[in-house]
């Protein structure tokens, strides 16, 4: 064995170590592996970073410019209200429309960001039909992951697994190659949970008061605000005026959270979330969160006016400018250990914390000095755009809930048709093979910010740049692999310990393989990492070498059976109020069935 391929296994079981311990950021080691083989010699710094310049990472950049407009033009919000409305209050149906929906949109999109798009939709679709949210998110994380299995652009290994085959010199898979296997697999999974997963999750609970949705009121209410919202007027000879909301520190002197404006100019009426600089004006009448003592003392201090509360006419303004939303700390969320002070929220994210609710109790009294925790749930306000900027943060941070007054508030509704009309395009010039992938993805993503289905100023935000670094930093491992004989070594040693047991068995073992590594590592990396020992596996035997890839591909999806095997899984575990067990039980059989559907329309689609 020589010098550089013991050093590139090294690397792969050093890599593999420090993914599974989840102690250093995913990208972060991607990056340590491209330096190790840079440093080492094993590639030439050229090799080192073509991974960034691969038509795969460039396509997967264009899909979250995708999302991002299923996102702005409505089209996600209004596939959860099809859903419900068509639904008609049945579990069984709610739960298999629900999925059918996930694995459809999550044909154009990453799997993550469909289910992270499809938690508030469950989540009111549950409180709508008076039915217990855990038999609703499990079945959401199961299509999320089925989805990535659908099309060739579905999700990062798909492309992973399609340019092992072009580095090899052979045939590619095609668009829709992916299709059948996802839609047999998803029929399975939708058969599955509704007669038997759904069955080992605990009963649905009708909620009391019959179905309804979460509204902001309700949000409000469920935070014990209910009594604590008010409206003052800043009269001209309040100490106010002229001073800025930064420099006044309304939180830390007088208690007082500060959710909006109403300004008056030339006659017009301006509705505003606070921004740091906004400055206080004569007339001004302003929005306030606070006790009744804090209040009284606010006033007097600043000889403030107590207002009515508007009117509905009045609200329905203020909610299209001024928002709410509850979020989420992620397990591995920065936020965990620091106060909101220290971290000047307000400052990084320009959105009020209202309240906080940890282990179900609220906590409204010095918010800013209490140190935040893993599973604690926000209650924040800003405006919309502020609130759904927080997708960018993903990693540390999840919009649980959004209110039913956001799904009408899409800024670029209006342009839905236009957007369908691109991503159908992008489709059949991918399925027709008229321009490369990558060209007809980053067409489709020019065009829907040129048509501003997507704001330009949006684009550099909702690109998932760790998952980019993470692939273009990982990609390099394969070419080591390769130029090492690393992929050679490993395949050769599976055809000898299971060739004997023919190609059915082999394919069985390398989706168990696919799997079992996937539960340590991300799916990107068990692609690239997997993918080309499938490959020369299925030469040395004379199998099609596609059918060796598409059961690589189908397994780095076929996530099931933890909750940190997938950050689609993660990210349903608190919403949800799922144990580890809860995965295991329900995933497992699943798992086992994707297993057989694989192999079988693998052996009938790629005869051997």
């Amino acid at each position: 064995m020589g010098q550089d391929l013991m050093i590139v296994l090294g690397v792969f079981v050093g890599s593999a170590v420090l993914f599974a311990s989840n102690r250093i950021r995913n990208d972060v080691v991607a990056i340590m592996v491209l330096l190790a083989l840079m440093l080492t010699g094993v590639l030439t710094v050229s090799e080192s970073l073509a991974g960034f310049s691969d038509p795969v990472v460039m396509v997967t950049i264009a899909m979250f410019i995708l999302g991002e407009a299923m996102v702005n033009t409505g089209i996600a919000q209004k596939t959860g209200e099809a859903v419900l409305k068509a639904g008609r209050g049945s579990e069984t149906r709610l739960i298999g429309l629900l999925m059918i929906a996930t694995g459809g949109i999550g044909a154009f999109m990453s799997s993550t960001a469909v289910v992270a798009l499809f938690i508030p939709v469950a989540l009111t679709v549950a409180a709508k039909a008076g039915l217990n949210p855990k038999r609703m998110l499990m079945p959401l994380s199961v299509a999320g992951l089925v989805s990535g299995m659908m099309t060739l652009i579905a999700t990062a290994p798909n492309l992973v697994v399609d340019n092992a085959l072009r580095v090899h010199g052979l045939a590619p898979l095609g668009f829709f190659s992916f299709t059948p296997f996802a839609i047999a697999v998803l029929a399975v999974a939708v058969t599955y949970m509704l007669f038997m997963g759904r069955r080992m999750l605990s009963r649905e609970v009708r909620a009391e008061g019959g179905p309804r949705g979460t509204t902001m009121a309700d949000l409000i209410k469920s935070y014990g605000l209910v009594d604590r919202v008010h409206r003052l007027l800043v009269p001209a000879d309040s100490p106010l005026i002229d001073r800025a909301v930064a420099r006044m520190k309304l939180r830390i002197d007088y208690g007082i959270n500060l959710i909006g404006f109403e300004k008056h100019h030339l006659r017009r009426r301006i509705l505003m979330p606070p921004a740091p600089d906004t400055v206080f004006e004569a007339g001004d009448q302003i929005f306030v969160v606070a006790d009744e003592g804090d209040l009284r003392h606010f006033k007097e201090a600043l000889g403030l006016t107590h207002l009515t509360l508007l009117g509905e006419l009045g609200q329905r303004e203020v909610v299209e400018e001024i928002g709410l939303a509850e979020i989420m700390l992620t397990p591995e969320s920065k936020l965990i250990g620091q106060t909101l002070e220290e971290i000047q929220f307000h400052a990084h994210y320009n959105l009020t914390v209202l309240a906080v609710r940890r282990r179900g109790k609220p906590l409204i009294a010095d918010l800013a000095h209490l140190p935040l925790d893993f599973g604690d749930a926000l209650l924040v306000s800003g405006s919309w755009s502020d609130i759904l900027r927080l997708r960018k943060e993903r990693e540390h941070i999840v919009v649980l809930t959004l209110p039913e007054e956001f799904h009408a508030l899409a800024p670029a509704r209006q342009r839905a048709p236009l957007a369908l009309a691109i991503l159908a395009a992008m489709v059949a010039v991918m399925a027709f093979r008229l321009l490369p992938n990558v060209a007809a993805a980053l067409l489709a993503a020019f065009a829907l910010v040129a048509t501003r289905c997507v704001k330009l100023d949006a684009v550099y935000r909702v690109i998932g740049w760790q998952a980019v670094v993470l692939m273009g930093a990982i990609l390099p491992l394969a070419t080591a692999f390769n130029k090492t004989g690393a992929t050679r070594y490993i395949s050769t040693s599976l055809v000898d310990s299971l060739g004997s047991l023919g190609p059915p068995t082999m394919l069985a073992a390398v989706f168990l393989i696919t799997t079992a590594t996937g539960f340590f590592i991300s799916n990107t990396a068990t692609a690239v990492l997997i993918a080309p020992i499938a490959i020369e596996a299925a030469l040395t035997v004379g199998v099609p070498p596609q059918a060796f890839a598409m059961t690589v591909a189908i397994a780095c999806s076929a996530a099931y059976a933890t909750p940190v095997s997938s950050p689609v899984n993660t990210l349903v575990l608190d919403p949800g109020g799922y144990t580890f067990m809860d995965f295991v039980k329900v995933g497992l059989p699943l798992q086992l069935l994707t297993l057989v559907v694989t192999v079988a329309l693998a052996r009938l689609l790629f005869s051997f």
